[in-house]
């Protein structure tokens, strides 16, 4: 083990000491040379690594501590530490949590570029290449956040350290707590109609057919036509999944599935309708891919669920009923029916009726932005999270204007803090503890940069 080891320290010198040329630039006649300007254990940082980072930095408006040229390779460099401890621990990251993380960023660029043809006019790329660039870096963040959180699961604290810890806190240091809503929704549902739906059942079954003639692949007609965006482009491969976490009609067709060659019948959930194929089963999961198709709604029919909530306003408003009932007794959605209408926020820690506005679905938000507590909105159309179409009525029933916290009034924001200061506590000291035992070597033009950590310069 320790000739390996050394084995690989001199590899990672060579790497450090000869610099070589790595690539030609396509867009440039000239040769464009690339070198080893830090090593850590033995994963050279290149230089070109922290010109990417720098001009990712740039488009997204982040600020770096200090200089960018010390900065970015030092923050390159503790990255490499927690994903070669990640490795050693055999934290996994599954294709499913990649995909869903890389379409999210490209939705999320999608929309602040106003369309798809404007974000690829933008970035001189199609959407499909920038996926491709996403996926490892997606891959190493959150294999670097899981062991982020596994190296702080076991910190807890008490209503009396949070006591303490703010008790003699200048005023000028509490935290502040943004403006936050409570919002209760009464939803209605459009109507699909039989014909489409009849239309997204005859193109699955025509896939089953073309899938069993052997005229195309499973995978092929995933990638081209499934609505899933978290495994569509993976062949609609789903990596191995317990039945709880599928949705139930779902898994009760998946689970029951014996032949990799057979397709499943249709099978209608509440995120569409589905063909399955069976790959393995593994104990009590199961690894399958499958083809999501999502009927679509017509305008006509949203404009009838829109006039209904809109009727359904005009009664509360009336004194006819209280918006409590409605959503009780006339809602559709059962995430909000069964607590008078009110929308729950989850997060990390735990669970709450408060949003902050940035955390509220956004057409939510823009309607209750302006809105006077009490007051019951117009409808509006909303896609929930599971990307169905739905109308809505809205309900302020709170706001708490922003303001200094108070351990009355806020203990979970202030427990959180000091939560959050014990956990940093830990990371820095298991990031210094790491890089003395760690083999770093660097360039000379960086040893004078004032890094956050120490220890790096032996």
């Amino acid at each position: 083990m320790k000739q390996h080891i050394y084995l690989r320290m001199v590899v990672a010198v060579v790497m450090f000491t000869v610099h070589c040329s790595l690539f030609i630039s396509s867009t440039h006649a000239q040769s464009v040379v690339d070198e080893v300007i830090w090593v850590v254990g033995d994963e050279p940082i290149l230089k070109s690594d922290v010109e990417v980072m720098r001009m990712q930095a740039a488009q997204e408006g982040v600020k770096w501590r200090g200089n960018p040229d010390c900065a970015i390779p030092e923050q390159i460099a503790v990255q490499k530490l927690f994903l070669h401890q990640a490795a050693i621990d055999s934290i996994e990251v599954t294709e499913t949590e990649v995909s869903q993380g890389v379409e999210q960023q490209i939705q999320f660029w999608i929309e602040a570029a106003g369309s798809r043809e404007k974000l690829e006019e933008y970035k001189k790329q199609t959407v499909a290449q920038m996926r491709q660039q996403l996926r490892d870096d997606f891959r190493d963040r959150q294999m670097v956040q899981k062991m982020r959180e596994k190296l702080v699961e076991d910190i807890k604290v008490s209503p009396a350290e949070v006591r303490r810890y703010f008790k003699d806190l200048p005023a000028d240091s509490l935290p502040f707590v943004p403006t936050e809503v409570e919002v209760q929704i009464v939803t209605y549902t459009p109507r699909i109609e039989p014909e489409e739906i009849n239309r997204v059942k005859d193109e699955l079954r025509d896939y089953t057919d073309r899938i069993t003639k052997g005229e195309v692949t499973f995978q092929a007609l995933a990638r081209i036509y499934s609505e899933d965006p978290g495994t569509a482009r993976n062949g609609g491969e789903l990596d191995y999944t317990g039945r709880g976490v599928l949705d139930q009609s779902f898994a009760n067709v998946a689970f029951n599935l014996t032949d990799p060659k057979k397709i499943s019948k249709i099978v209608e959930s509440e995120f569409g309708y589905h063909i399955i194929q069976l790959i393995d089963k593994r104990g009590d999961k199961i690894k399958v891919r499958h083809i999501l198709r999502k009927p679509r709604v017509s305008d006509e029919a949203i404009e009838k669920g829109l006039l209904r909530l809109d009727s359904i306003a005009a009664d509360i408003r009336d004194g006819k009923f209280s918006f409590e009932e409605a959503a009780t007794l006339l809602s559709d959605d059962k995430d909000t029916r069964n607590n008078r209408g009110l929308m729950a926020n989850t997060s990390q820690s735990g669970r709450t009726s408060k949003f902050r506005m940035q955390d509220l679905p956004s057409e939510v938000a823009r309607v209750v932005d302006t809105m006077q507590v009490g007051q019951i909105s117009k409808s509006f159309e909303m896609v929930n999270d599971r990307g169905k179409t739905l109308c809505v009525i809205a309900k302020l029933k709170s706001r708490t204007e922003g303001h200094k916290a108070t351990i009355t009034e806020d203990f979970q924001i202030m427990k959180d803090v000091v939560l959050n200061k014990l956990r940093e506590e830990r990371i820095n000291k298991w990031v210094s503890d790491k890089i003395k035992a760690t083999y770093v070597r660097i360039k000379p033009e960086y040893r004078d940069c004032d890094f956050e950590y120490q220890g790096w310069i032996r």
